[in-house]
């Protein structure tokens, strides 16, 4: 009987020894995306994440005078005309690119450190800044990035652009970048016949960590490019096929990558010795004015628009509204959002088809909700988002912007629950601390 005892007593303690062994740090880092994987494929087996619609409701809510009062401390000045319907009928005319001089037909850079993201979760982010930073002699790597951006990295699922410029601004003395929408291949190639390397935000079609094949976000880190072969070159982090066509060095066709870039409104980033800013602006010619790039872009996703169709539609709408969140248009881009979303509905039900993620990277829609006084469709949006695409509520973004539409719609706790959630996710992130020391609450 002493013995049945003593054995009942080591039960708990075993299970407070193996707790503790599983959050040292080396074995955290090693077990955490492990755990992570097999919560989510329970999660999706149960819930499939492509069968999630967003219907928007297109309706204002009343504007109140609590309304009012939160809204005006918003970074932006609320427009309060109701959206309209958008038509198909899109009129835009896209002028080519003019260069100066020839560019040579193929060029590939020296001087690239390749990095590779394994071992940790949605680490393209890191890695890729991480190389476009040590091409200039940075002397750091992905994790010390990635401890800054994604301190909970088993969590975040997605660094923005706009982080990872933070970043640079923050921490790297001498280095800064540029971040412009509306790209194309002869502002890619005359960067890069420069020596100025540039990184791309694009869609890929992969198998997944849960082993389906299914729409991701990705960034490449793009460094020559051949015109005879009609291929761009360039660093990927994600590797997928080590043995055939292995990360450093890895060849797209252009119309290949003109797809998947198309999904992130052809955004593009620069980084650079703040003492070449000049070069690079003179590089970027028209795109050198984020406005005028802002429009550009928004020439190019309405012509799109009009000739693609299937998921190619679908992107090219959801670009219109950015590029109006963008100019601070959002009555324009909220109407596009809602057409976009109303594709997306009808798209076929499997992975290739519907790309479930694509809240997880961008968040035009948020703003020109809020912004156009239709907080529940933010909630509803954010809802679907973090109940019905991802096994954890864990996009810091979705639980801001949904915090922002409780807070106009009096539902103050369940805001600072979202808050808070977001800082879970994302320790010490500024938007966050903001949002709730609006509301007397020191984090």
């Amino acid at each position: 009987m002493q013995k049945r005892f003593n054995r009942i007593w080591f039960i708990p303690i075993f299970i407070l020894l193996s707790i503790g062994t599983y959050y040292l740090p080396p074995v955290h880092s090693r077990l955490a995306w492990r755990i992570e994987l097999v919560r989510t494929q329970i999660k999706y087996w149960i819930n499939p994440p492509d069968q999630a619609v967003f219907q928007p409701s297109g309706k204002n809510n009343p504007l109140t005078v609590e309304t009012a009062i939160a809204t005006a401390r918003a970074e932006f000045l609320l427009t309060l005309t109701p959206a309209s319907t958008p038509t198909p009928e899109l009129v835009a005319t896209i002028e080519p690119t003019i260069t100066s001089t020839p560019l040579p037909a193929t060029v590939m850079l020296d001087g690239v450190k390749y990095e590779q993201q394994h071992g940790r979760l949605n680490y393209c982010g890191p890695a890729n800044f991480s190389m476009a930073l040590t091409f200039w002699g940075w002397d750091g790597d992905r994790d010390v990035i990635g401890k800054a951006v994604m301190p909970v990295n088993e969590k975040d699922k997605n660094v923005m652009p706009y982080e990872l410029q933070d970043y640079i601004n923050e921490n790297v003395p001498g280095m800064t970048s540029i971040i412009r929408n509306g790209g194309d291949f002869e502002t890619l190639k005359r960067l890069i016949s420069a020596g100025f390397p540039v990184i791309a935000e694009k869609g890929i079609y992969e198998i997944d960590l849960n082993g389906k094949y299914s729409w991701m976000g990705h960034y490449a880190f793009v460094t020559g490019y051949d015109d005879a072969n009609q291929v761009l070159i360039y660093q990927d982090s994600y590797q997928p096929e080590p043995e055939t066509n292995p990360g450093p060095n890895r060849r797209m066709g252009y119309a290949t990558f003109i797809e998947g870039w198309r999904a992130f409104n052809y955004v593009f980033v620069v980084v650079f010795p703040v003492e070449k800013q000049n070069e690079v602006l003179t590089l970027l010619g028209p795109l050198a004015d984020e406005t005028q790039a802002n429009r550009r872009a928004l020439e190019i996703a309405k012509a799109e628009s009009q000739t693609l169709y299937g998921i190619d539609q679908y992107f090219a709408w959801f670009n219109i509204g950015t590029s109006h969140v963008d100019s601070l248009e959002y009555v324009d881009a909220a109407s596009a959002y809602d057409y976009a979303f109303s594709l997306y509905a009808d798209l076929n039900v499997d992975d290739t088809a519907r790309p479930y993620r694509m809240m997880w990277y961008q968040t035009g829609p948020y703003k020109a909700y809020f912004y156009t006084n239709r907080f529940t469709d933010v909630i509803n949006l954010a809802d679907t988002t973090l109940k019905d695409t991802i096994a954890e509520p864990v996009l810091e973004e979705s639980l801001y912007w949904r915090g922002r539409a409780y807070v106009v719609t009096g539902e103050t706790n369940r805001a600072v629950k979202d808050y808070m959630a977001a800082l879970k996710v994302h320790p010490k992130w500024e938007p966050a601390i903001q949002a709730l020391q609006e509301l007397g609450i020191q984090p």
